[in-house]
């Protein structure tokens, strides 16, 4: 970011429980920590913790945390605040989130567009899932975003990452066949003239 210094200190996600059980709003752990949580172990390193929510739900976010946490937009390399009378708009969708009076970053929030019941997903919108179905529950009651849901945004991305090839590489085989097919068919819509992840979902065996 251009005007602020990306020094992260993530809260766990024992602690993110914590904070966000008692806000009443659908949210999710995303990112790889999603798919460790979908694993039940943790396979790689984390350098930040990134929770989602609906769009919609973003002034109740901001009534709840705003007490104790600053929280700044995310958009076009720069962070701005996120003033307490300022209505959200939708080209905003990445929140980060520090302590009042600290430098360093705690959580980052991403905000899932909607229409009506269902889920969007923004980079190809004819893509989508009822909001009640993006979910599942972790043993110890944490939500979490779907695994083929999460592996859809890593490489729905500009940018494939080595950390993203690998999380494919831990899950893809773990998920049912379903799964995999509507994983294999969002990137399909996203890119028609095809994806990489495409055919290694395919394969007998990921390597």
């Amino acid at each position: 970011m251009k005007n602020k210094p990306e020094v992260w200190q993530p809260l766990s996600i024992n602690k993110i429980g914590t904070i966000f059980a008692p806000i009443p709003l659908k949210w999710w752990i995303a990112g790889g920590w999603a798919l460790d949580l979908y694993l039940r172990k943790q396979t790689r390193q984390h350098d930040d913790i990134d929770i989602v929510i609906l769009q919609r739900d973003n002034k109740i976010l901001q009534q709840f945390l705003h007490p104790e946490w600053e929280l700044f937009k995310a958009h076009k390399g720069e962070l701005i605040r996120w003033r307490s009378d300022e209505f959200l708009h939708s080209k905003y969708d990445n929140l980060w989130v520090r302590k009042k009076g600290e430098k360093v970053w705690s959580y980052q929030v991403m905000l899932l567009e909607t229409d009506g019941d269902y889920w969007v997903y923004k980079r190809e919108k004819t893509v989508r899932k009822f909001v009640n179905e993006i979910g599942m529950l972790s043993p110890e009651g944490i939500p979490y975003l779907r695994p083929e849901i999460q592996l859809l945004y890593k490489g729905g991305s500009s940018v494939l990452r080595e950390k993203d090839e690998t999380d494919l590489k831990n899950v893809i085989w773990k998920l049912a066949i379903s799964e995999r097919l509507w994983l294999k068919k969002a990137l399909a819509k996203q890119f028609p003239a095809g994806h990489r992840w495409c055919d290694r979902i395919e394969m007998k065996r990921y390597e």
